[in-house]
């Protein structure tokens, strides 16, 4: 019975892995970390604190950023919405106290309140090929430029958010009203789990973090230069470090996508020339694939390397960047 349990699992995940990259599969996200910033001097206040530029935001549109410390180690990464009346942050789950208390820290005489958005909106989100094809059928609208955003009549946002780099849709929905959309979207996108979720996230090379970004890291470290950080814009909290990254030479380690040969666990050793250079951070399995934050010296596309798996050394070789999506 406990085969064939978990046989019937993994074909539920793959089946919705196909939808999640093949049609449109729908994700219950409401788990994640949500906040909104209040007050006239919100805008100016977050450009301060963040990576990407939110003074150049226009009403109705997003972007992705970093938030870091002094030293330029990132706190939580974020995508950042400016509303009508408020800046909506989405971020990981179980972080809302952390980024909450962090930013409030920066709070002096500025015009600024911080208010917890999750127990108010719901989040869910269509995923793939489809998706757009499954919010039309709904009647709702499809922001056409990415991390744009849209106000229903019914007081649902829907947000242009490709989650796996190729098309998708977030909407914040109200508490009361969740299920009653989440029963209207399972219509026409196919109910998916997180495992779904993960593998089509680890095949596209998008870090997580939490997972294959923590504390320790720095933000170019992930491949976010182009998607979260801003050269051009003012001050921010860390920004002198990352200045200086890019002035002065390359980060001495950097996530990578690896093709195993058999499987691993999360948080096996990568060895290379007998060295280890690093740990996986994430790891899915037909096929065999992994991310790892690896050492400069054997982060390179095609570096072969082994990894030290519970039942003894696979090889692996260095086959993505990030956010590059997996080739077979």
């Amino acid at each position: 019975m406990a085969c064939q349990q978990k046989r019937a699992a993994i074909t539920g995940v793959d089946d919705e892995f196909k939808a999640l990259t093949q049609t449109a599969g729908l994700l219950d996200f409401s788990d994640r970390s949500r906040l909104c910033l209040l007050g006239e001097d919100r805008t100016r206040f977050l450009n301060g604190q963040v990576t990407n530029d939110i003074n150049s935001l226009s009403e109705n549109t997003g972007c992705y950023a970093a938030l870091i410390n002094a030293k330029g180690k990132m706190e939580s990464d974020l995508f950042i919405y400016k509303l009508a009346d408020e800046i909506l942050l989405d971020f990981e789950p179980g972080l809302t106290q952390a980024v909450k208390e962090r930013l409030e820290n920066y709070i002096i005489t500025e015009d600024v309140e911080i208010v917890d958005a999750a127990p108010h909106f719901g989040l869910l989100s269509v995923q793939g090929p489809e998706s757009e094809k499954a919010l039309k059928e709904l009647g709702l609208t499809q922001p056409e430029n990415k991390l744009n955003v849209a106000k229903e009549p019914g007081g649902e946002y829907v947000i242009n958010q490709p989650r796996l780099g190729t098309s998708g849709f977030d909407l914040f929905i109200t508490v009361d009203e969740l299920e009653n959309w989440k029963s209207q979207l399972v219509q026409h996108a196919q109910r998916c789990c997180e495992d779904s979720f993960e593998k089509a996230r680890i095949l596209a090379t998008i870090p997580r973090y939490g997972q294959d970004l923590t504390g320790s890291n720095l933000p170019p470290e992930g491949g976010l230069e182009s998607r979260a950080i801003s050269y051009a814009k003012g001050c921010y909290i860390g920004q002198e470090i990352i200045a200086r990254l890019r002035t002065y030479g390359q980060v001495t380690k950097a996530l990578r996508g690896l093709k195993l040969k058999g499987p691993a666990a999360v948080g096996d050793a990568v060895v290379f020339e007998d060295k280890e250079v690093g740990t996986l951070t994430s790891v899915t399995s037909k096929p065999d694939v992994a991310l790892a934050i690896l050492k400069r010296t054997a982060y390179e596309p095609g570096t072969v390397l082994h990894i030290d798996t519970k039942n003894g050394r696979i090889t692996a070789q260095v086959a993505t960047l990030p956010f590059e999506i997996f080739a077979f």
